[in-house]
Protein backbone atom coordinates (compact mmCIF):
# COMPACT_ATOMS: atom_id res chain seq x y z
CA UNK A 1 0.00 0.00 0.00
CA UNK A 2 2.90 2.32 0.78
CA UNK A 3 4.40 1.61 -2.67
CA UNK A 4 1.07 2.49 -4.30
CA UNK A 5 0.91 5.72 -2.27
CA UNK A 6 4.43 6.74 -3.33
CA UNK A 7 3.80 5.87 -6.98
CA UNK A 8 0.54 7.87 -7.04
CA UNK A 9 1.98 10.76 -4.97
CA UNK A 10 -0.73 10.46 -2.31
CA UNK A 11 -0.80 9.50 1.34
CA UNK A 12 -1.17 5.92 2.52
CA UNK A 13 -4.48 6.84 4.18
CA UNK A 14 -5.80 8.08 0.81
CA UNK A 15 -4.97 4.70 -0.74
CA UNK A 16 -6.80 3.05 2.17
CA UNK A 17 -9.86 5.22 1.56
CA UNK A 18 -9.76 4.29 -2.13
CA UNK A 19 -9.57 0.56 -1.37
CA UNK A 20 -12.52 0.89 1.01
CA UNK A 21 -14.50 2.78 -1.67
CA UNK A 22 -14.72 5.97 0.37
CA UNK A 23 -14.64 8.42 -2.50
CA UNK A 24 -16.77 11.27 -1.11
CA UNK A 25 -13.95 13.79 -0.79
CA UNK A 26 -11.55 12.29 -3.33
CA UNK A 27 -10.79 14.15 -6.54
CA UNK A 28 -11.28 12.31 -9.81
CA UNK A 29 -7.63 12.83 -10.77
CA UNK A 30 -6.51 11.28 -7.46
CA UNK A 31 -8.65 8.19 -8.10
CA UNK A 32 -7.18 7.79 -11.57
CA UNK A 33 -3.61 8.05 -10.27
CA UNK A 34 -4.25 5.42 -7.61
CA UNK A 35 -5.94 3.11 -10.12
CA UNK A 36 -3.00 3.48 -12.50
CA UNK A 37 -0.48 2.85 -9.69
CA UNK A 38 -2.34 -0.32 -8.65
CA UNK A 39 -2.32 -1.59 -12.25
CA UNK A 40 1.34 -0.68 -12.82
CA UNK A 41 2.55 -2.30 -9.61
CA UNK A 42 0.19 -5.28 -9.80
CA UNK A 43 -0.98 -4.56 -6.28
CA UNK A 44 -3.46 -6.91 -4.57
CA UNK A 45 -4.77 -5.90 -1.12
CA UNK A 46 -3.84 -8.29 1.68
CA UNK A 47 -7.30 -9.08 3.04
CA UNK A 48 -5.90 -11.37 5.72
CA UNK A 49 -3.79 -8.54 7.13
CA UNK A 50 -6.71 -6.14 6.83
CA UNK A 51 -9.02 -8.54 8.67
CA UNK A 52 -6.48 -8.90 11.49
CA UNK A 53 -6.28 -5.14 11.87
CA UNK A 54 -10.03 -4.51 11.59
CA UNK A 55 -10.95 -7.68 13.53
CA UNK A 56 -13.46 -8.63 10.85
CA UNK A 57 -13.25 -10.38 7.49
CA UNK A 58 -16.44 -9.01 5.88
CA UNK A 59 -17.26 -12.64 5.11
CA UNK A 60 -20.22 -14.72 6.26
CA UNK A 61 -20.73 -18.45 6.04
CA UNK A 62 -23.90 -20.11 4.75
CA UNK A 63 -24.52 -23.75 5.66
CA UNK A 64 -27.59 -25.40 4.13
CA UNK A 65 -28.87 -28.79 5.20
CA UNK A 66 -29.52 -29.88 1.60
CA UNK A 67 -28.67 -27.72 -1.40
CA UNK A 68 -30.89 -29.84 -3.69
CA UNK A 69 -34.04 -28.16 -2.32
CA UNK A 70 -35.27 -25.23 -4.39
CA UNK A 71 -35.88 -23.39 -1.12
CA UNK A 72 -32.17 -23.64 -0.31
CA UNK A 73 -30.96 -22.38 -3.68
CA UNK A 74 -33.39 -19.44 -3.66
CA UNK A 75 -32.44 -18.51 -0.11
CA UNK A 76 -28.71 -18.70 -0.95
CA UNK A 77 -29.24 -16.44 -3.96
CA UNK A 78 -31.05 -13.87 -1.82
CA UNK A 79 -28.38 -13.93 0.90
CA UNK A 80 -25.59 -13.53 -1.65
CA UNK A 81 -27.40 -10.66 -3.39
CA UNK A 82 -28.08 -8.87 -0.11
CA UNK A 83 -24.52 -9.34 1.17
CA UNK A 84 -22.99 -8.20 -2.13
CA UNK A 85 -24.83 -4.90 -1.83
CA UNK A 86 -23.45 -4.52 1.70
CA UNK A 87 -19.87 -5.39 0.61
CA UNK A 88 -19.85 -8.75 2.39
CA UNK A 89 -18.48 -11.93 0.84
CA UNK A 90 -20.19 -15.31 1.24
CA UNK A 91 -18.99 -18.90 1.51
CA UNK A 92 -21.62 -21.61 0.88
CA UNK A 93 -21.43 -25.13 2.33
CA UNK A 94 -23.81 -28.07 1.84
CA UNK A 95 -24.24 -30.40 4.84
CA UNK A 96 -26.21 -33.13 2.99
CA UNK A 97 -28.49 -33.47 6.04
CA UNK A 98 -25.47 -34.92 7.86
CA UNK A 99 -24.85 -33.49 11.38
CA UNK A 100 -21.19 -34.57 11.25
CA UNK A 101 -20.63 -32.74 7.97
CA UNK A 102 -22.45 -29.70 9.34
CA UNK A 103 -20.24 -29.72 12.46
CA UNK A 104 -17.08 -29.83 10.36
CA UNK A 105 -18.28 -26.94 8.22
CA UNK A 106 -19.06 -24.84 11.29
CA UNK A 107 -15.57 -25.52 12.60
CA UNK A 108 -13.99 -24.80 9.20
CA UNK A 109 -15.81 -21.51 8.67
CA UNK A 110 -15.07 -20.33 12.16
CA UNK A 111 -11.40 -21.21 11.65
CA UNK A 112 -11.53 -18.99 8.56
CA UNK A 113 -12.74 -16.18 10.84
CA UNK A 114 -16.10 -15.56 9.18
CA UNK A 115 -17.97 -12.73 10.88
CA UNK A 116 -21.19 -14.73 11.23
CA UNK A 117 -23.17 -17.75 10.04
CA UNK A 118 -26.56 -18.34 8.43
CA UNK A 119 -27.55 -21.97 8.91
CA UNK A 120 -30.40 -24.17 7.73
CA UNK A 121 -29.60 -26.60 10.55
CA UNK A 122 -29.61 -30.37 10.49
CA UNK A 123 -30.82 -30.06 14.11
CA UNK A 124 -28.18 -32.60 15.13
CA UNK A 125 -25.61 -30.28 16.72
CA UNK A 126 -27.38 -28.68 19.67
CA UNK A 127 -24.24 -28.40 21.80
CA UNK A 128 -22.40 -26.50 19.05
CA UNK A 129 -25.38 -24.20 18.43
CA UNK A 130 -25.67 -23.59 22.17
CA UNK A 131 -21.92 -22.94 22.43
CA UNK A 132 -22.04 -20.27 19.71
CA UNK A 133 -24.99 -18.66 21.43
CA UNK A 134 -23.20 -18.57 24.78
CA UNK A 135 -20.12 -16.92 23.30
CA UNK A 136 -22.27 -14.39 21.44
CA UNK A 137 -21.10 -15.49 18.00
CA UNK A 138 -23.52 -14.06 15.39
CA UNK A 139 -25.77 -16.82 14.02
CA UNK A 140 -29.14 -16.83 12.26
CA UNK A 141 -31.17 -19.97 11.55
CA UNK A 142 -33.47 -20.44 8.58
CA UNK A 143 -36.38 -22.79 7.90
CA UNK A 144 -35.93 -24.92 11.03
CA UNK A 145 -36.40 -24.11 14.71
CA UNK A 146 -34.14 -25.36 17.49
CA UNK A 147 -35.98 -25.48 20.81
CA UNK A 148 -34.21 -24.09 23.84
CA UNK A 149 -32.14 -21.51 21.95
CA UNK A 150 -32.67 -17.79 21.45
CA UNK A 151 -30.90 -17.64 18.10
CA UNK A 152 -32.84 -15.51 15.56
CA UNK A 153 -34.81 -17.81 13.27
CA UNK A 154 -36.58 -17.20 9.93
CA UNK A 155 -39.38 -19.68 9.13
CA UNK A 156 -42.83 -19.96 7.57
CA UNK A 157 -46.11 -20.85 9.26
CA UNK A 158 -45.87 -24.55 8.43
CA UNK A 159 -48.86 -25.70 10.49
CA UNK A 160 -51.23 -23.18 8.93
CA UNK A 161 -49.94 -23.99 5.44
CA UNK A 162 -50.55 -27.74 5.79
CA UNK A 163 -53.96 -27.18 7.36
CA UNK A 164 -54.87 -24.86 4.48
CA UNK A 165 -53.95 -27.59 1.99
CA UNK A 166 -56.22 -30.11 3.73
CA UNK A 167 -59.02 -27.53 3.71
CA UNK A 168 -58.59 -27.07 -0.05
CA UNK A 169 -58.77 -30.82 -0.63
CA UNK A 170 -61.86 -31.05 1.58
CA UNK A 171 -63.59 -28.19 -0.26
CA UNK A 172 -63.06 -30.16 -3.49
CA UNK A 173 -64.81 -33.20 -2.00
CA UNK A 174 -61.86 -35.28 -0.73
CA UNK A 175 -62.31 -37.10 2.59
CA UNK A 176 -59.43 -39.57 2.35
CA UNK A 177 -56.34 -37.37 2.26
CA UNK A 178 -52.80 -38.68 2.63
CA UNK A 179 -49.45 -37.08 3.35
CA UNK A 180 -45.94 -38.16 2.35
CA UNK A 181 -42.93 -36.56 4.01
CA UNK A 182 -39.27 -37.31 4.76
CA UNK A 183 -38.45 -38.58 8.30
CA UNK A 184 -39.85 -36.42 11.08
CA UNK A 185 -36.47 -35.54 12.56
CA UNK A 186 -36.65 -31.78 11.99
CA UNK A 187 -39.10 -29.14 13.20
CA UNK A 188 -40.32 -28.14 9.73
CA UNK A 189 -41.61 -31.63 8.91
CA UNK A 190 -43.07 -32.12 12.37
CA UNK A 191 -45.00 -28.85 12.12
CA UNK A 192 -46.36 -29.75 8.69
CA UNK A 193 -47.67 -33.08 9.96
CA UNK A 194 -49.23 -31.31 12.96
CA UNK A 195 -50.92 -28.87 10.59
CA UNK A 196 -52.12 -31.74 8.41
CA UNK A 197 -53.75 -33.41 11.43
CA UNK A 198 -55.22 -30.06 12.48
CA UNK A 199 -56.83 -29.76 9.04
CA UNK A 200 -58.42 -33.18 9.50
CA UNK A 201 -59.89 -32.20 12.87
CA UNK A 202 -61.18 -28.83 11.69
CA UNK A 203 -63.22 -30.63 9.02
CA UNK A 204 -64.32 -33.51 11.28
CA UNK A 205 -62.61 -36.05 9.03
CA UNK A 206 -61.93 -39.57 10.26
CA UNK A 207 -58.21 -39.60 11.04
CA UNK A 208 -56.32 -42.65 9.80
CA UNK A 209 -52.64 -42.86 10.75
CA UNK A 210 -52.02 -45.15 7.75
CA UNK A 211 -52.52 -42.08 5.56
CA UNK A 212 -49.44 -40.30 6.95
CA UNK A 213 -46.17 -41.84 5.85
CA UNK A 214 -42.63 -40.62 6.42
CA UNK A 215 -39.59 -42.16 4.78
CA UNK A 216 -36.26 -41.36 3.20
CA UNK A 217 -36.73 -40.00 -0.31
CA UNK A 218 -35.55 -43.28 -1.86
CA UNK A 219 -38.43 -45.10 -0.11
CA UNK A 220 -41.21 -42.62 -0.92
CA UNK A 221 -42.46 -44.64 -3.91
CA UNK A 222 -42.81 -47.76 -1.73
CA UNK A 223 -44.78 -45.84 0.89
CA UNK A 224 -47.04 -44.34 -1.75
CA UNK A 225 -47.73 -47.78 -3.15
CA UNK A 226 -48.69 -49.05 0.33
CA UNK A 227 -51.16 -46.20 0.71
CA UNK A 228 -52.70 -46.71 -2.71
CA UNK A 229 -53.12 -50.44 -1.99
CA UNK A 230 -55.15 -49.84 1.18
CA UNK A 231 -58.72 -51.11 1.11
CA UNK A 232 -59.83 -47.47 1.30
CA UNK A 233 -56.96 -45.57 -0.37
CA UNK A 234 -56.51 -41.79 -0.36
CA UNK A 235 -57.91 -39.72 -3.20
CA UNK A 236 -55.55 -36.82 -2.48
CA UNK A 237 -51.93 -36.46 -1.34
CA UNK A 238 -50.00 -33.63 0.29
CA UNK A 239 -46.28 -33.82 -0.56
CA UNK A 240 -43.99 -32.67 2.25
CA UNK A 241 -41.39 -31.07 -0.04
CA UNK A 242 -40.06 -30.84 -3.58
CA UNK A 243 -37.90 -33.98 -3.41
CA UNK A 244 -40.89 -36.05 -2.28
CA UNK A 245 -42.90 -34.51 -5.12
CA UNK A 246 -40.42 -35.80 -7.71
CA UNK A 247 -40.84 -39.34 -6.37
CA UNK A 248 -44.64 -39.08 -6.45
CA UNK A 249 -44.65 -37.78 -10.03
CA UNK A 250 -42.22 -40.51 -11.12
CA UNK A 251 -44.43 -43.18 -9.54
CA UNK A 252 -47.56 -41.72 -11.16
CA UNK A 253 -45.92 -41.77 -14.59
CA UNK A 254 -44.55 -45.31 -14.17
CA UNK A 255 -47.86 -46.81 -13.01
CA UNK A 256 -50.21 -44.57 -15.01
CA UNK A 257 -51.77 -42.91 -11.95
CA UNK A 258 -53.79 -40.02 -13.35
CA UNK A 259 -53.40 -36.64 -11.63
CA UNK A 260 -55.90 -35.35 -10.60
CA UNK A 261 -58.27 -38.03 -11.92
CA UNK A 262 -56.95 -40.85 -9.71
CA UNK A 263 -55.05 -38.75 -7.19
CA UNK A 264 -55.25 -35.04 -6.40
CA UNK A 265 -51.93 -33.49 -5.44
CA UNK A 266 -50.55 -30.49 -3.54
CA UNK A 267 -46.88 -29.99 -2.72
CA UNK A 268 -44.85 -27.77 -0.45
CA UNK A 269 -42.36 -25.65 -2.45
CA UNK A 270 -43.36 -23.80 -5.60
CA UNK A 271 -41.09 -25.76 -7.93
CA UNK A 272 -39.91 -24.08 -11.12
CA UNK A 273 -41.80 -26.52 -13.36
CA UNK A 274 -45.13 -26.20 -11.52
CA UNK A 275 -46.67 -24.14 -14.34
CA UNK A 276 -45.21 -26.25 -17.15
CA UNK A 277 -45.95 -29.73 -15.83
CA UNK A 278 -49.20 -31.25 -17.11
CA UNK A 279 -51.42 -30.90 -15.27
CA UNK A 280 -49.96 -27.78 -13.64
CA UNK A 281 -49.20 -28.32 -9.96
CA UNK A 282 -50.97 -26.76 -7.01
CA UNK A 283 -48.24 -25.71 -4.59
CA UNK A 284 -47.61 -24.12 -1.20
CA UNK A 285 -45.24 -21.32 -2.17
CA UNK A 286 -42.68 -20.22 0.38
CA UNK A 287 -41.17 -16.72 0.02
CA UNK A 288 -37.66 -18.21 0.02
CA UNK A 289 -35.98 -15.15 -1.51
CA UNK A 290 -37.57 -12.76 0.99
CA UNK A 291 -36.66 -15.14 3.82
CA UNK A 292 -33.04 -15.20 2.63
CA UNK A 293 -32.96 -11.41 2.58
CA UNK A 294 -34.41 -11.29 6.09
CA UNK A 295 -31.80 -13.75 7.35
CA UNK A 296 -28.93 -11.72 5.86
CA UNK A 297 -30.38 -8.49 7.23
CA UNK A 298 -30.75 -10.00 10.71
CA UNK A 299 -27.19 -11.34 10.68
CA UNK A 300 -25.55 -8.10 9.53
CA UNK A 301 -27.51 -6.09 12.10
CA UNK A 302 -26.51 -8.58 14.75
CA UNK A 303 -22.84 -8.39 13.78
CA UNK A 304 -22.85 -4.59 13.87
CA UNK A 305 -24.47 -4.49 17.31
CA UNK A 306 -22.01 -7.03 18.67
CA UNK A 307 -19.08 -5.01 17.39
CA UNK A 308 -20.05 -2.39 19.97
CA UNK A 309 -21.66 -4.40 22.74
CA UNK A 310 -21.26 -8.15 23.03
CA UNK A 311 -24.49 -9.96 23.74
CA UNK A 312 -26.64 -6.88 23.12
CA UNK A 313 -28.64 -8.58 20.39
CA UNK A 314 -29.49 -11.83 22.18
CA UNK A 315 -33.21 -11.25 21.68
CA UNK A 316 -34.10 -14.60 20.15
CA UNK A 317 -36.01 -12.83 17.39
CA UNK A 318 -38.30 -15.22 15.51
CA UNK A 319 -39.65 -14.08 12.13
CA UNK A 320 -42.40 -16.19 10.62
CA UNK A 321 -43.41 -15.60 7.00
CA UNK A 322 -46.78 -16.48 5.50
CA UNK A 323 -46.98 -19.00 2.67
CA UNK A 324 -49.34 -18.92 -0.32
CA UNK A 325 -51.50 -21.73 -1.69
CA UNK A 326 -51.06 -21.39 -5.45
CA UNK A 327 -54.05 -23.19 -6.96
CA UNK A 328 -53.47 -24.82 -10.33
CA UNK A 329 -54.78 -28.01 -11.98
CA UNK A 330 -53.40 -30.94 -9.97
CA UNK A 331 -56.32 -30.92 -7.52
CA UNK A 332 -59.06 -30.89 -10.11
CA UNK A 333 -62.10 -28.72 -9.57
Amino acid sequence: MEDVANHASVSKSTVSQFLNQRYEYMAGDTKKRIEKAIQTLGYNPNYVARSLKQKKTLTIGIIVANILHRFSTMAIRAIEDFCYEKDYNTIVCNADDDPLKERRYIQLLRAKQVDGLIIIPTEGNYEIYDGMQKEDFPVVFMDRKINGLTIPTITIENREAASRAVQHFYDLGHHRIGMLTPPLNISTRQERVEGFIKGYRLNNLVYDEKLIRNAEVEQVANELEKMLNLSDPPTAILSGNDLVLIEILSYAKKYDVKIPGDLALITFDDVTFANFYYPSLTTIAQPAYEMGEAAADQLIKRMKVMNYSRGANQDGNKIEFASTLVVRESCGS
